[in-house]
């Protein structure tokens, strides 16, 4: 099997605040109603969490699961526990209307980090980062593509597809320049 690597080799900038992709994570796209019998036992068994509320991220060390939509959870996992994490949620969902997919190589990961982490964001968003609260997911949109972020320590995690991973750096990187600080 071969290794694998992240969408950018772990780009970085420093800037009035940091920015660095990271990964490879793993990450799996769990889709089933919040009432299929058995989800919540899935996910515990596949990560060691509980299910999120809506628009909530539920974190344990390198382990989270994220609400994506009513319907749709994001699972993030350390890479090479993807598939063991697959079979646990096959396991308990057996007989339930559910996909789980293997969603780690079509997504690019990044923190943005540092006391002005929020600026970098507010820029590229729509979302009203004053009104983030701990633990809680936005989906939304950098510049023009799809994303989703949360609060996590001294910054944010940013997770977006990888085939923009190089244009969403490029926003992130000439947002955290020197100098283009928000008042």
């Amino acid at each position: 099997m071969a290794e694998a690597v992240s969408a950018l080799n772990g780009a970085s900038y420093q800037g009035f605040a940091s920015v660095r992709e990271i990964g490879p994570l793993g990450m799996i796209s769990l889709r089933a109603k919040p009432d299929v019998p058995g989800l919540s036992n899935a996910v515990q068994a596949a990560v060691g969490l509980a299910l999120p509320e809506q628009r909530r991220v539920v974190q344990n060390g390198a382990r989270a699961v994220g609400w994506m939509s009513p319907d749709e959870y994001l699972i993030v996992l350390p890479y090479p526990e993807v598939a063991a994490a697959l079979t646990a949620i096959g396991a308990a969902l057996k007989g339930q209307h559910h996909l789980a997919v293997d969603v780690s190589d079509a997504r690019a990961v990044f923190r943005i980090e540092g006391d002005k982490a929020a600026q970098v964001l507010q820029k590229l968003s729509p979302a009203d980062l004053a009104k983030l609260e701990p633990g809680e997911l936005r989906r939304t949109r950098a510049a023009q593509v799809a994303a989703a972020f949360w609060a996590e320590g001294d910054g944010y995690t940013l997770v977006c597809f990888r085939s923009v991973a190089a244009y969403v750096m490029g926003l992130l990187t000439h947002s955290a320049m020197p100098g283009s600080e928000l008042a």
